[in-house]
């Protein structure tokens, strides 16, 4: 597994896509999803370039904090998190993309030693298997995070079905992206909601012609080695 050459093809992708789109390449962050792999697979990500980690289980991104405790990364939690657990967690992560529910706002409110950046979690496509909230929901929920001055909104995160219908992938993202749009149209100020973070190794092309400026990528970056 060579994570410098992955990186560079996926980078090249998203290059090429954003060319075409008249977008600035620099504007996709690039978050490894480390979940099935070691710290020391997780460590050689960082040594080939890649600065943003993400990781959806609370004791591995602990584990692999701690193991590159002394390198410059960005710490992302992308799972679902459970509002009992939020203390375990919020600070030692840089980014929440799982926000999908008040009584969880208020427990990062208490928690947090300091403003933490937060995607809210959407489900667009409406599976029963995932969380997040329903589209008609999301701009009267950031609304009232205006009272949680811990919280930033920085964007909206989403994951589309597991499917090869492109239409069905295309739709979800720029349904993100529509919505993205309304709730910038509201000017908050504790949601300037710049960012989405959307697109997985099956389907991140797609998501970053439909303005992904974050993408997670596990397998296709990092590989899988449990």
């Amino acid at each position: 597994m060579n994570i410098l050459d992955n990186k560079e093809k996926i980078l090249k992708k998203i290059e090429e896509v954003c060319l075409k789109k008249n977008k600035d390449p620099k504007g996709v962050n690039l978050v490894a999803v480390t979940k099935y792999v070691s710290n020391e697979t997780t460590k050689n990500a960082v040594l080939a370039g890649i600065e943003h980690i993400g990781e959806n289980r609370i004791e591995g991104l602990l584990e692999k904090k701690e193991y590159l405790k002394d390198m410059d990364v960005k710490w992302h939690f992308i799972g679902t998190l459970q509002s009992r657990k939020v203390k375990d967690i919020i600070n030692h992560v840089d980014y929440i993309h799982s926000l999908d529910r008040l009584s969880l706002a208020k427990e990062i409110q208490k928690r947090a030693d300091k403003t933490i950046s937060c995607f809210v979690q959407v489900n667009v496509a409406e599976e029963d298997s995932k969380h997040g909230l329903a589209v008609k929901e999301v701009v009267g929920f950031v609304d009232k995070l205006k009272d949680y001055d811990k919280i930033k909104v920085v964007g909206l995160m989403t994951m589309a079905p597991y499917t090869e219908d492109e239409s069905v992938l295309r739709n979800v993202f720029s349904t993100l992206k529509q919505l993205q749009r309304d709730i910038q149209n509201k000017k908050f100020s504790h949601a300037p909601c710049e960012e989405l973070s959307m697109g997985m190794s099956n389907d991140y092309v797609i998501a970053v012609e439909e303005g992904a400026t974050f993408v997670r990528i596990g397998t296709d970056l990092v590989g899988k080695e449990f």
